[in-house]
């Protein structure tokens, strides 16, 4: 089967659909900085498709653990050291800057939808 773009624009669109929900979790996030044993959340990145089967693995034992094994290291989920009294662990300094690179990302992935949407208007002739 040939490779005629629609692939590229489903892609973009379950990335701007999952920028959407993050957003979601992370204004969640930062409305309850205040609220007493508050936990943040956020969700994963989707794995990217078609990549081959890569893994990590650990190849010293002199290396970084792996997430999920033995005091792993996983920089995508940091230890909050930061927690209030009141069992909170919120930090607005973390959650805003994960909100600005989400709104970001989001604008990238909408931005490159349009500009495919754009492309395909003029291989059909209905551009400009």
């Amino acid at each position: 089967m040939a490779n005629n773009g629609l692939g590229l624009m489903g892609a973009l669109k379950t990335r701007m659909h999952w920028h959407q929900a993050r957003q979601k979790l992370l204004a969640e996030n930062v409305s309850n900085a205040d609220t007493p044993r508050f936990k943040p959340h956020d969700l994963r990145a989707p794995s990217p498709a078609g990549n081959g089967g890569v893994t990590l693995a650990q190849t010293s034992p002199l290396h970084l653990g792996l997430s999920g094994q033995n005091g792993g290291f996983d920089p995508r989920d940091p230890k909050r050291f930061e927690t209030t009294p009141s069992g909170n662990s919120v930090n607005l300094e973390d959650e805003m800057m994960k909100v600005a690179q989400n709104q970001s990302d989001y604008q990238l992935a909408a931005s490159l939808y349009s500009k495919s949407l754009g492309l395909m208007k003029i291989a059909i002739g209905k551009g400009r």
